[in-house]
């Protein structure tokens, strides 16, 4: 999550399984349960970490997409270039033949981002 708050920026809030209180059938008490990223631009980005005994598979069950108007431009590719460090590309952030501009990676943690961003209006 410090990794997305670098990208992304924002305040984080961070909570341990331990600070919360909830210890039982937990073997590791400083494993995220409830992490908060709230950015200047008004995403709300949330995880936690799997506790030993839930099923685990990363980066195959979830993948984000962010979306704007071309107005976004110049603040969504920065977010596509800040998210490739480390990253396995997919598809470069270009024009699509929709008339967006669109891109995919998955980043060095396996999550799977999409990028897009609109064309202009007609």
């Amino acid at each position: 999550m410090t990794f997305y708050q670098s990208v992304l920026g924002g305040d984080l809030t961070i909570s341990t399984f331990g600070e919360a209180g909830y210890t039982e059938g937990v073997t590791d008490v400083d494993q995220v349960m409830h992490a908060m990223l709230v950015t200047p631009d008004g995403l709300t980005l949330m995880a936690a970490d799997t506790p030993e005994g839930m099923p685990y598979n990363p980066g195959d069950n979830i993948s984000i997409s962010l979306s704007g108007p071309a107005d976004e431009e110049a603040g969504l590719r920065g977010v596509f270039e800040r998210l490739s460090e480390g990253a396995t590309p997919g598809v470069p952030l270009e024009k699509a033949p929709w008339g967006d501009h669109f891109g995919m990676l998955t980043d060095r943690f396996g999550i799977g981002w999409m990028v897009n961003i609109a064309g202009e209006a007609a």
